[in-house]
């Protein structure tokens, strides 16, 4: 136990301050005081004055006119030096000048924390950095919906220009269901995560390569998949952004799609339906011959047989690419009768989707009587037709790959963007809005896509790193939680708690300098 005795010289007028620290002397058995002199008392303030030979942290503990608080900062130590690699501070500095810095404390503390918003002034409080005075409950309202168009469309030409050079962009949407009455975009539409709620839906472009989202926009929950492609490529007109190449499933698929797409000049790897007359008369054709040599092909362990030919889309050069899996064929065939299982409650409900007509039209007999109603009935002809003739096969419409298994990676490659939906809606409390002004609701998308960027360029440096094999994206952070920094009043700065020997791991790891932390 450490107490403190105050000597005063005589001859020098000088009191001095020792530290006297109880030992247990074991040859004499008995304990002794051993007094360690730390500072002196200024004769004209009284103030303590350490020695010159302690450290600032050894000199802040011992003066008692100090006061100290306490930062975590270990998350900080993470997502900033990786925000600045990718250049999202500068861009979001360059769109944002007055508040860049909250927008980026808030979306760090929904990828550390992934609560609802208004908490986040609670959590300013105790972390790096801090903005507490700008990070109320009220200010928070008010910097989303100060979130302008303009500044947002600044960011995205910005940020894209930076990320799309040579790579693929996938392209999906999600519903986010909503309790708002008040939001125009919300509406009752086709809910993925099959909740009776209304919603809006959110579609993203995200970078194959890169590994981070790129691009979003929301449209009403009511619009499907497939009307929402012509006014991304108008939107990237305006934008001035350059050629791309989209990856995107059977869903966006349509004629107007694939003529917007060419006559844009974007190129387009792009998952075709079987029940389009074109494919299926390309299928008939090799049906008996692609299980040849000649179609053999593996990717990875899988067995495939493929046939891949010209096919000129208007004045642009495509090209078909025809698979066949064995393997996939039951598969294929059971999840053909759960979409007609799907097709026909949908037709006896009455809650018809434009997006599933070509199956209403040739696969059920739907008849309608004034005394009997609407029955429904499969047409048993169709379907063993279809599933005898189609089963197991997939294609692929592509204006910029050539080759059919390179062609498949890309497009297998985009399951990626899932992920990047899944830690939207439960990594970053977006599941549901309880929002309910349209400009709220578009400056915490907004928050959250930045928050969607700094995870999944965490993720990747794990991916390279190694580090996915020990944690999660979240559990990455909750183990920086508990480094700290304390600041101390008046001349003595910070000090560091010490690094714990997994922090030490995950910094080097990351390769983000351990010196340079103490510096920060």
């Amino acid at each position: 136990m450490a107490f403190r005795v105050h000597h005063h010289n005589k001859k020098t007028g000088v009191t001095y301050v020792y530290e006297a620290v109880s030992i247990w002397d074991k040859e004499l058995k008995q304990a002794r005081n051993k007094q360690v002199c730390v500072g002196k008392i200024d004769p004209v303030s009284g103030e303590f004055v350490p020695s010159k030979r302690l450290d600032p942290k050894q000199a802040a503990v011992r003066d008692p006119a100090v006061t100290a608080s306490v930062q975590v900062v270990g998350p900080a130590f993470v997502l900033e030096p990786i925000a600045e690699r990718i250049g999202l501070r500068s861009i979001l500095k360059s769109a944002f000048p007055e508040s860049h810095e909250q927008l980026f404390a808030m979306a760090s503390y929904l990828a550390t924390e992934g609560g609802a918003l208004c908490l986040c002034a609670s959590w300013a409080k105790g972390h790096l950095p801090d903005l507490v005075p700008s990070l109320s409950s009220q200010r928070i309202s008010e910097l989303l919906a100060a979130i302008s168009v303009d500044r947002k469309q600044t960011f995205f030409a910005k940020w894209m220009k930076k990320r799309m050079a040579d790579d693929y962009l996938c392209y999906d949407i999600t519903s986010i269901s909503s309790y708002s009455e008040l939001n125009e975009f919300v509406k009752y539409g086709y809910n993925r995560d099959e909740e009776q709620l209304p919603q809006i839906n959110l579609a993203m472009l995200f970078g194959q390569k890169s590994g981070l989202p790129v691009y979003y926009h929301r449209t009403p929950g009511n619009i499907n998949d497939v009307s929402t492609l012509h006014n991304l490529v108008e939107t990237f007109k305006a934008l001035e952004v350059g050629r791309m190449h989209y990856v995107m499933d059977k869903g966006f698929y349509s004629r107007k799609n694939v003529d917007d797409l060419v006559a844009h000049r974007d190129h387009f790897t792009l998952s075709v339906p079987l029940n389009n007359r074109w494919v299926q008369q390309a299928i008939d054709e090799i049906h008996d011959t692609i299980h040849g040599p000649e179609g053999y092909r593996k990717l990875d362990d899988e067995i495939l047989y493929v046939n891949s030919r010209l096919y000129p889309w208007g004045t642009r050069r495509c090209y078909l690419h025809l698979y066949y899996n064995a393997g996939n064929r039951a598969r294929a065939i059971d999840s053909f009768n759960e979409s007609l299982l799907e097709y026909r409650e949908e037709l006896e409900s009455g809650h018809l989707l434009a997006a599933h007509q070509k199956a209403y039209d040739e696969f059920f007999i739907v008849k309608t009587t004034p005394k009997r109603g609407t029955k429904v009935s499969y047409n048993t002809e169709a379907i063993t037709r279809h599933i005898s003739r189609y089963a197991g096969f997939q294609a692929l419409l592509s204006s910029g790959i050539k080759d059919p298994v390179e062609a498949l990676r890309v497009y297998r490659d985009k399951d990626s963007v899932e992920k990047c939906f899944d830690d939207l809606k439960n990594s970053l409390d977006m599941k549901r809005l309880r929002m309910h002004s349209s400009a709220t609701v578009d400056g915490r998308l907004f928050v959250q896509f930045i928050a969607l960027i700094l995870m999944s360029a965490l993720r990747k440096q794990m991916r390279e790193s190694g580090l996915i094999e020990h944690y999660t994206v979240r559990e990455l952070l909750m183990e920086m939680d508990t480094l700290t920094r304390i600041n101390y009043s008046g001349k003595y700065g910070h000090i560091l708690t010490e690094l714990t020997k997994p922090q030490r791991q995950i910094l080097k790891a990351l390769d983000i300098p351990i010196h340079d932390l103490s510096e920060a």
